[in-house]
């Protein structure tokens, strides 16, 4: 029986660190770029848009540890079920 071999594609935004000339890569791997300015196309922004608009706007942090109220919007986000459609693209839909 032939075994199967798995493929996993990595989603890039534009982040320098991202990039490597010296990153090795296994052949299961597949790295694709996102173009430099397409927040459509990386849903994790409208997330960022949302808890800015919403919770985080005007928010500055002496310590790291003040810096807790991060932690309490992203558990508040998550534990409402109507937020998960932020994040989502009705292009992106599997159509049933």
């Amino acid at each position: 029986m032939r075994q199967r071999q798995c493929i996993a594609l990595l989603i890039l935004d534009g982040a320098g660190w991202h990039s490597s000339p010296q990153l090795i890569l296994p052949k299961n791997i597949v790295l694709m770029p996102l173009p430099s300015y397409a927040p459509e196309l990386n849903s994790v922004e409208n997330i960022w848009d949302y808890l800015r608009s919403n919770f985080l706007s005007h928010c500055v942090w002496d310590t790291y540890e003040r810096s807790s109220t991060l932690l309490r919007c992203l558990e508040r986000l998550m534990a409402n079920p109507s937020y998960r459609s932020i994040g989502t693209r009705e292009w992106a839909q599997v159509k049933t």
